[in-house]
Formats: structure tokens, sequence, C-alpha cells
């Protein structure tokens, strides 16, 4: 399991990553130990190219695998009427996320926390994931099945997974598992889902 699933012993040294989300260009800080700590990475700029932004609209929104915010503060930037829970089970990432919200002014609609701090009652109108493939493919159907049952009714999920990590096959099991699943686009090895009820 790679590093950045578990927070580091000591916090890494900081850095800033400087990211193009839709039309915003903004800096992020991030440091060692987290998720892409060196740039905005390539799956997650291919679903900011392929996903149009979402509708601006008051609605609640999940960032499933925050690391140091880049999807969640890309939606807050651009959809101010948006709140949205950013999930991570690296503390380190959930600091850098609460500390780059605040550095951009959307600190009181984005909220970093743990998986297991977030209210079980708490239902989505949207989920955005570039989620974590690595941890194997059980645990990432744990996963999936455990956060999209969280949807609204005409809720939706947009994900970006690597075509050689599975996309095709997890493709297949949302589908299985009875989701309505659309492709949105293919772009540098990476796939661009949409999962509905």
């Amino acid at each position: 399991m790679s590093h950045y699933f578990i927070t580091p012993e000591s916090m890494g040294k900081r850095h800033e990553v400087t990211a193009t989300i839709w039309e915003h260009t903004f800096t992020l800080l991030s440091a060692d130990g987290v998720f892409s700590a060196t740039r905005l990475d390539p799956g997650t700029s291919v679903l900011f190219r392929l996903a149009p932004p979402p509708e601006d609209r008051p609605a609640r929104f999940l960032d499933l695998g925050c690391g140091f915010g880049p999807i969640a503060l890309g939606i807050a930037l651009t959809c101010p009427g948006v709140d949205i829970d950013a999930i991570d089970v690296n503390d380190q990432a959930l600091q850098l996320t609460t500390d780059n919200a605040s550095r951009l002014g959307v600190s009181d609609r984005v909220h970093a926390s743990r998986p297991e701090d977030v209210p079980s009652d708490s239902l989505y109108d949207e989920i955005w994931s570039n989620p974590p493939i690595r941890i194997g493919k059980q645990a990432l159907h744990d996963l999936l099945s455990t956060w999209l049952v969280r949807l609204t009714p005409e809720g939706k999920a947009t994900l970006v997974v690597g075509k050689n990590l599975g996309a095709d096959s997890l493709h297949s099991w949302l589908e299985s598992q009875g989701w309505v699943v659309t492709r949105l686009g293919s772009a540098k090895g990476f796939r661009v889902l949409k999962v509905r009820r």
C-alpha cells in the first residue's frame, strides 16, 4: 500500500504547486507524504479537462480522497453555492486542504475530515474523485459501495481512473451493482466516468 494512505510520522516540508482548474489558476500548498505531492496529478488534470464544471447551485458535494485539496478547492472556486466535504485518511492531507481553503478564502465551504467523522446521514448531490485505485480491487469496491449510496436520488459521481489500473473493469463492476455509468471521455491513459443511480 502506498505511503500516502497513512499519516506521516512528521509533517513534510511544504512547497507550492500551481494548478489550473477550469478557468482558475491558483497556488496550493503541498508536502511530501500526500498523493501527487509535487504537481497536479495527471489523472486529476484529465478529470478537469474532460468533465465540465458542475452547475453553481446550493448543493452538497463530496471530494472522496482529497489529498491536498485540488478537486474540492477547484469546485469551491468555480461554484460559490456549493458546500464540500473533503475526506481523506491522511491527516497531513486534511491539514493541507484546510490551510489551502483558508488561503483561497473558501474555508467556510470546504470541510476537511476523516471518513469516520462524516455524519452517517450525510447525503451528496455530487461526488468527485480520483479514487485510490492502488488500495486494491476489493478495498476500492468497498470504498465506492460505502460512498456512492450517499448520493441523493438525482445525484451523480464523476470519477477518473487509469485505463491500465482497471478503468474498464471498474466500469463493468459499477454497472453490475446497478449503477448507470457513462464514459465522458478518455485522455492520456485515463477514463472519466459519470455514475448515476
